[in-house]
């Protein structure tokens, strides 16, 4: 889980964005994003798609390998 969360921090730098510039465009709260960046295992997913929209990052869906 720390990959995405760092993946996440790292776009949202790229982009000159604060916590609080990402969560007013995602519609979300600061604390969201301040935990996905964190990794916190339990999010919610509608509001975790709208933070990586605004960020033009997607969530992916593999199969796991055995």
């Amino acid at each position: 889980m720390e990959g995405w969360a760092a993946a996440v921090r790292e776009r949202r730098r790229e982009l000159s964005l604060t916590q609080a510039d990402a969560a007013a465009l995602a519609g979300v709260s600061e604390r969201f994003v301040r935990s996905v960046e964190l990794g916190k295992p339990s999010i919610q997913l509608d509001a975790l798609t709208r933070l990586l929209d605004v960020l033009g990052l997607a969530l992916r869906v593999e199969v796991r390998s055995p």
